[in-house]
């Protein structure tokens, strides 16, 4: 039977509609994208990013790179700004508020002291994510979502690998005072090492007296065979101290840095709790921008975890390299 063009021109469509890349049979091709289709692809936005870390602090300074490669991606401002003060930090969160920005990412070590500057933010429709510490207090204080780990969880994982290393008596090294996540990580580690967990107070600003100290209680108590950092920076002060008294304390620690990474390569730390605090930057602005352009929150009414996970022997050379580009 002879084809008429319309029946030629009939199949030449349904042979550029009717098949896949697979051979089988598709339905009609999509409809063109739409802007509606991409909510979160830009639009601009002005963030405050307000933490408990001074400036300079290796594990601050992540969470700073992760949220201003966030800002970049989407094309929105990031103002990151640290101060361990709980009353400088309140006023950050004030003037955020009196600036109208459209999000505030608050780390939340010291909830109470900040009670009052996060009610006002919400007060005046400001979103805000908490991170790192007081996962407890976020959603009391009105926050759309917190951003951190279980440091309770995390406390009890670093006690049980202390425990698997033979650690029956542990100085748990508190940086911060007042910092309610620190004291959640002691007391987890107490819980899970079967032991006993003795709690050392420092100053983090000052590292050669956290040595100083460390090695004063580990020369004065020869029980202790097992140190907790809670802190990179302590943790590298802590490892010296341990030298310097001839002890054969096994050492352990939270957080990423380069030094930490080292430490565990070279066999002087055994591991470290790790948070990605590059995730604490990063998650939030992502999440601040959603909600900005399409409402979205995260999480359901529960925090969104970014730890615990642990960096071994096995793993820092690995690390060691994203550590080095300031992602970890």
């Amino acid at each position: 039977m002879r084809r008429t063009p319309i029946v030629l021109a009939l199949l030449g469509a349904l042979a550029l509609t009717g098949c896949s890349s697979s051979g089988g049979q598709s339905g009609q091709s999509a409809p063109p994208a739409t802007s509606a289709a991409a909510p979160a692809s830009g639009g601009g936005g002005d963030f405050a990013v307000i933490t408990h870390g001074a400036p300079g602090d290796s594990f601050w300074d992540v969470v700073k790179n992760g949220a201003e490669a966030a800002g970049k991606q989407y094309g929105v401002s990031v103002t990151y700004q640290g101060d361990g003060d709980p009353a400088k930090q309140s006023q950050l969160i004030d003037q955020a508020v009196s600036e109208k920005v459209d999000g505030i990412v608050v780390s939340l070590a010291n909830p109470d002291a900040l009670k009052e500057a996060i009610g006002k933010a919400v007060a005046a429709k400001i979103p805000v994510v908490t991170i790192n510490s007081g996962a407890d207090s976020s959603k009391a204080l009105g926050a759309i979502t917190h951003v951190g780990q279980s440091e309770d969880v995390a406390g009890r994982g670093a006690g049980e690998q202390l425990k698997t290393a033979g650690v029956s008596k542990l100085l748990c090294v508190i940086h911060e005072a007042g910092n309610v996540g620190l004291d959640q990580r002691c007391k987890g580690a107490e819980e899970t090492l079967g032991g006993t967990v003795e709690r050392l107070q420092v100053d983090v600003s000052n590292l050669a007296d956290v040595t100083s100290k460390v090695t004063a209680k580990l020369q004065s108590d020869q029980a202790v065979n097992g140190v907790l950092a809670l802190n990179p920076a302590v943790a590298v002060a802590a490892r010296d101290a341990i030298k310097d008294a001839g002890s054969q304390a096994k050492l352990a620690t939270f957080d990423l840095s380069a030094d930490v990474v080292t430490a565990i390569n070279d066999g002087e730390i055994l591991f470290a709790v790790d948070q990605q605090q590059y995730l604490q930057g990063y998650l939030p602005i992502t999440f601040l921008n959603l909600y900005k352009a399409n409402l979205n929150t995260v999480g359901g009414g529960l925090p969104v975890n970014t730890g615990p996970g642990f960096v071994t022997k096995d793993n820092a050379a690995q690390v060691a390299q994203l550590a080095e580009a300031g992602t970890r």
